[in-house]
């Protein structure tokens, strides 16, 4: 198996930026004592392509609430790679947990945004059954997956990222 990326905390100072514009109310010491706690993603199994994120905090979702997650991850990876982040499997099947975006596209060149590269995760609780979703920090809520892409003979694309969420215009 080919390695092409490597997972990275984001700095303490962007992770408390971030966290303290989601969660307004907590303070910069939680978000610190937050930080200290962040898990890497990681495989579950030598079969699994998805790479589980475990949540930062614990946050429950009421049918059709929605949360911004700040992960304190980013993502170094080889030019002409994505990494694609979906809910976990179950949490979709179980909750109809979805992103916001449906597909989270991490870019390569996202890493080196002025934000670092943070991902963040805006998740619904889409359950039309009256279901609801608690997740505790420390447990896996979101799984990124690798993939290698392709640009047409004719693309002559020379942007430069600056941010995420629709920075390319």
């Amino acid at each position: 198996m080919r390695k092409i990326a490597k997972f990275e905390k984001v700095s303490l100072q962007q992770y408390t930026k971030d966290f303290c514009d989601t969660f307004p109310k907590r303070g910069e010491a939680e978000a610190k004592a937050v930080y200290e706690a962040i898990r890497l993603p990681r495989r579950a199994t030598a079969g699994s392509a998805g790479y589980d994120y475990f949540s930062p905090v614990d946050f429950t979702l009421r049918p059709g609430e929605t949360i911004k997650i700040p992960t304190g991850i980013r993502a170094r990876m080889e030019e002409d790679w994505v990494l694609c982040n979906f809910p976990r499997s179950g949490q979709g099947f179980k909750f109809r947990l979805q992103l916001n975006n449906t597909v989270g596209i991490i870019d390569s060149d996202y890493y080196f945004s002025d934000n670092e590269g943070h991902i963040m995760a805006r998740l619904t609780n889409d359950s039309n059954e009256g279901k609801v979703l608690s997740v505790k920090a420390g447990e896996g809520f979101l799984q990124g997956i690798f993939f290698p892409y392709g640009i047409t003979e004719d693309d002559c694309a020379d942007g430069v990222r600056n941010g995420g969420f629709g920075s390319t215009g």
